[in-house]
């Protein structure tokens, strides 16, 4: 499983942070919550992706893509301002071709938002971070309330 060292945007402090487990990364100095940023593949996106603990917004993405290139610093920014709230897991299409078929992926980059597995909202293209932003919280946001009907 993949460790990434992350720079604790609070007090700057290097922190290893798991790809995959249970809990919410917390910066070891001043334990402030950490953005959860993972890459997964077709052999290890079950345990990262769909057994987290929070909801995860999957990035399918490829290199090849300029709109991902684009994309992924607005992705990045989310995952730093809902740290404790999100995680943010980045797969590339071409080195995941059964993720791909699995969502049906036509094209890069679609977004996904997942909780305990479940598909609860899809994205595909590019979008300003302001527009992500409020696509995250109306698809969070029917879930709470579909779950509190239920």
């Amino acid at each position: 499983m993949e460790t990434n060292i992350l720079r604790c945007p609070h007090c700057g402090k290097r922190n290893r942070v798991a790809a995959a487990g249970t809990g919410k990364p917390r910066c070891a100095n001043c334990h402030q919550w950490l953005p959860w940023i993972a890459v997964a593949g077709d052999g290890d996106f079950a345990d990262v992706a769909e057994k987290s603990s929070v909801p995860v917004l999957v990035d399918l993405w490829a290199t090849w893509c300029g709109p991902c290139r684009m994309v992924s610093p607005a992705l990045e920014q989310l995952a730093t301002e809902r740290a404790g709230q999100l995680k943010l897991v980045k797969v590339d299409v071409d080195k995941a071709p059964v993720i791909s078929q699995r969502f049906g992926v036509q094209a890069v980059p679609t977004l996904l938002l997942l909780d305990r597995g479940q598909v609860l909202g899809r994205q595909a293209g590019a979008a300003p971070v302001a527009a992500l932003r409020k696509w995250l919280d109306q698809t969070l946001s029917a879930d709470s309330a579909k779950e509190a009907r239920s």
